[in-house]
């Protein structure tokens, strides 16, 4: 049997099952032979790491992958991008090569810089242009412009000019699906995923204007641009299952869900204002104009705790013999955590309402913890409000992102779907994104290795 697994980047189970699915004729036809439901993503629920959760079936803390960027040997400032050679778990395309079957790899991050593999491979969103290596082998770069002229990884969908996001998403999707088809007919393959980006990118870009509930709702031109997204990603999945033969088992996944964004929290001002954060530059948090971390001179002799923005934040203790100029002793470290996790939970919203703040210690959801990992990981009021790392605002509670246009944050429940070759009916069921790598391993004949990673669980 041979597997295909189409990855949509934060698709979420209430629009791809339920609102939109009269409206995607060709996933509604899968789905009608699908097992489906939600999928409960990994801590954290973003892009990095959860697609590599999913591949390898191995967390973040045995990745030492916690976000996109990541503190480097416990420096204030330094730090380091998320990358392929940071992954040193074995994935699913590492397993099935083994015994020499082949796979193709499309999007799935992080993939850049490629390493090799028993197949053929074009790396994700990360990778920094098109003028640089992004394949492998080399030389299917050279087949993939000959065939659509320069590729696109990704788009900038942080600004205004949402028309030009809109132009430049379409034209990547296109692309993207153009080089799918291809590669599925000219390459051998056993595995073969990819990962759409398009999706998250216009989530982000264009929710305020499609979520009546969402705090900056516009009603307008962009009103339909999400749904017709949709549609075209159904007419280009259509095409693509052509393709298939009968004895493939197809998937859809996705590595988190999506729900708008109510605002942003200025974490790092409010570390400021409760005493676990001190600076001896105090003036420019009222220069009227947004403060960057790096502005602040910091008082480290007197600073317990700073933290990183995010659709979730990293929260660092400043420790004594971990940091340069630490000062929790390693005897109060449990103590002073503790302290400060109770006061992120009790942080409540603009009006005094209740938040659903979740705090986690990194080796309490873990089995390891290795890499560069936070203190503490948050999530506030169940992720509806992202963290605003920046300063200088006149409220710890900003109505928008601190660091361009972005009216969506992510949700813990992406989706999964899987029609066998077999399947004449649908059925529901909930997911964990652990269970992708084992179900995957199965269907690929590798039945003893899909146990001994259900065994971890």
């Amino acid at each position: 049997m041979k597997v295909f697994v189409i990855g949509l980047d934060s698709a979420p189970p209430e629009l791809l099952f339920n609102e939109f699915i009269d409206k995607l004729p060709n996933i509604r036809r899968l789905l009608q032979r699908s097992v489906y439901g939600p999928m409960k993503s990994c801590v954290p629920a973003i892009t990095i790491p959860a697609w590599m959760v999913m591949a390898t079936g191995k967390t973040p803390g045995e990745l030492g992958l916690y976000g996109f960027r990541h503190r480097k040997q416990n420096s204030y400032t330094d730090i380091w991008i998320a990358h392929s050679l940071k992954v040193k778990e074995k994935a699913i395309w590492d397993y099935i090569a083994a015994k020499d079957k082949k796979s193709v790899l499309v999007g799935v991050p992080p993939s850049y810089p490629p390493k090799k593999i028993n197949g053929n491979l074009i790396s994700c969103f990360i990778t920094p242009d098109s003028s640089l290596n992004y394949t492998y082998p080399s030389e299917l770069k050279e087949e993939v412009e000959r065939l659509v002229g320069e590729y696109i990884f990704d788009v900038v969908f942080r600004k205004e000019d949402r028309d030009g996001v809109l132009e430049e998403v379409w034209d990547m999707t296109k692309k993207r699906f153009e080089v799918i088809r291809y590669l599925m007919q000219e390459k051998e393959w056993d595995y073969f995923e990819f990962v759409e980006i398009g999706l998250d990118r216009i989530h982000h870009a264009f929710w305020k204007y499609f979520d009546p509930k969402h705090h900056l709702y516009e009603k307008g031109r962009y009103s339909n641009v999400i749904l017709d997204y949709y549609r075209l990603l159904d007419k280009e999945i259509g095409e693509t299952l052509k393709l298939l033969d009968e004895d493939t088992a197809i998937a859809i996944v996705s590595d988190h869900g999506v729900k708008r964004m109510k605002g942003a929290f200025a974490i790092n001002q409010w570390l400021i204002q409760e005493g676990f954060m001190r600076i001896k530059n105090k003036e420019i948090l009222n220069s009227g104009r947004v403060v960057r971390f790096e502005e602040l001179d910091v008082d480290w002799s007197n600073t317990i705790a700073w933290a990183w923005g995010g659709y979730y934040s990293r929260v660092f203790l400043n420790v004594k013999g971990r940091e340069k100029n630490g000062i929790v002793k390693q005897s109060s470290y449990d103590s002073v955590r503790e302290e400060v996790k109770e006061a992120i939970k009790s942080i409540r919203g603009e009006n005094g309402e209740k938040w659903d703040n979740r705090v986690f210690y990194p080796e309490k959801i873990y089995p390891v913890t290795n890499g560069d990992k936070p203190d503490l990981m948050v999530y506030f009021d169940d992720l509806y409000w992202r963290a605003a790392g920046t300063l200088g605002h006149p409220s710890n509670y900003l109505k928008e992102n601190d660091t361009g246009p972005d009216d969506a944050v992510h949700s813990e429940y992406g989706v999964f779907a899987l029609a066998l070759p077999e399947s004449d009916k649908s059925s529901a069921a909930e997911f964990s994104i652990y269970d992708f790598t084992p179900l995957m391993l199965e269907l690929l004949g590798f039945k003893a290795e899909a146990n001994q990673l259900r065994k971890r669980g």
